[in-house]
């Protein structure tokens, strides 16, 4: 019995498109690894992530419906139309697939504003916006978010609205080898805190552990909430790490690729020659040329490059870029014997 995609998401065959995203949502929220700390909660969150990887893309859930998962993944005698006609592999990162679906935003945050981005343990994933009492009809509802304080027309007592702090953005320098690898940064803030009173502060020091994808770009933006300063009449500014690529030594990046440029003399370039390009982990590839090598010619080497941040089990390329070396000065002679073997035009 193959997997039951459909079973996962919690529908029935046969739903739109429109329930297979409200199912995804539901159930990656109930099982994202953040939240839910319950032993296998990854494992069921990648699942998730499959079924809706199928089920959402028109062509695979066609040949699912029809075939069943043998049939996805290649099972089954070949055919124009059949099952044999179609190799499917899940190789996707389920975090990637998470962000893509919310739009590179933290729904945590967004519905939840729970510390850290994470939700509140008794909150109702069906129904986040209860937090804000909006689950409840009329004024009830805001009423059991913010207490009896609002009164009615004629009350006197009045709330006063906390207004968060713009973000703390701070730019977050990465070499070109730790976005091939990905990694950990260590990053230590100072903050204001309020103590158990409500009304006085204290100040005092914080890691926050910044994790760096493979493949994530320069300008990517990772967001701790509510780390800022706290004070009595504030809600503490987001604290924003944003990307920002190392200059490196020997290569520029250019996307997923990045671009060596290789500096051969005139000779070289005229008679043809061999480059030995280095690669981001310390290997060299020979990249050989026996046609007349143009300044600013390019070659590619295809995989060598950086990972791509939503797909990072694949790479872009290695760009080698040719430069050619002019000399300074020829002699008469050398001149002279140039101008007998080349063509003038």
């Amino acid at each position: 019995m193959g997997k039951d995609y459909y079973g996962v998401l919690g529908i029935k065959k046969g739903a739109s498109e429109e329930d297979i995203k409200k199912a995804y949502r539901k159930q990656a929220l109930r099982y994202h690894p953040d939240k839910n700390k319950s032993p296998g909660a990854e494992d069921k969150f990648k699942e998730i992530a499959e079924a809706y990887d199928v089920l959402s893309d028109p062509k695979k859930k066609d040949v699912y419906d029809r075939f069943g998962e043998e049939g996805l993944k290649g099972g089954g005698p070949p055919g124009s139309s059949g099952p044999g006609s179609f190799q499917y592999t899940f190789q996707g990162d389920p975090h990637a697939i998470f962000a893509e679906f919310f739009g590179g935003r933290n729904p945590f945050e967004q519905f939840f504003g729970g510390r850290n981005g994470g939700m509140d343990e008794d909150m109702d994933t069906d129904d986040p916006f209860a937090r804000f009492g909006m689950g409840g009809s009329g004024m009830g509802g805001f009423q059991r978010s913010f207490g009896s304080g609002m009164g009615g027309m004629g009350g006197h007592t009045s709330v006063v609205k906390k207004q968060q702090d713009p973000p703390v953005v701070h730019d977050l320098r990465v070499t070109l080898e730790e976005v091939l690898n990905g990694c950990t940064k260590k990053m230590k803030i100072s903050r204001k805190r309020l103590n158990p009173d409500g009304q006085s502060v204290r100040t005092e020091e914080k890691i926050l552990e910044v994790q760096i994808k493979k493949g994530w770009k320069e300008g990517t933006k990772i967001t701790f909430p509510k780390e800022g300063d706290e004070t009595p009449r504030n809600i503490p500014a987001d604290i924003v790490f944003v990307l920002k690529d190392k200059p490196h030594t020997v290569f520029k990046r250019d996307g997923s690729d990045i671009v060596y440029t290789a500096r051969v003399s005139l000779r070289d370039a005229l008679c043809g020659c061999t480059v030995s390009a280095p690669t981001l982990d310390g290997r060299t590839v020979s990249v050989t040329s026996t046609e007349v090598v143009q300044p600013g010619m390019k070659r590619r080497i295809s995989g060598e490059g950086l990972p791509y941040p939503k797909r990072p089990e694949r790479r872009g390329d290695l760009i080698v870029e040719y430069e050619v070396k002019f000399p300074e000065r020829l002699s008469q002679n050398t001149r002279d014997t140039i101008a007998r073997v080349l063509p003038t035009s």
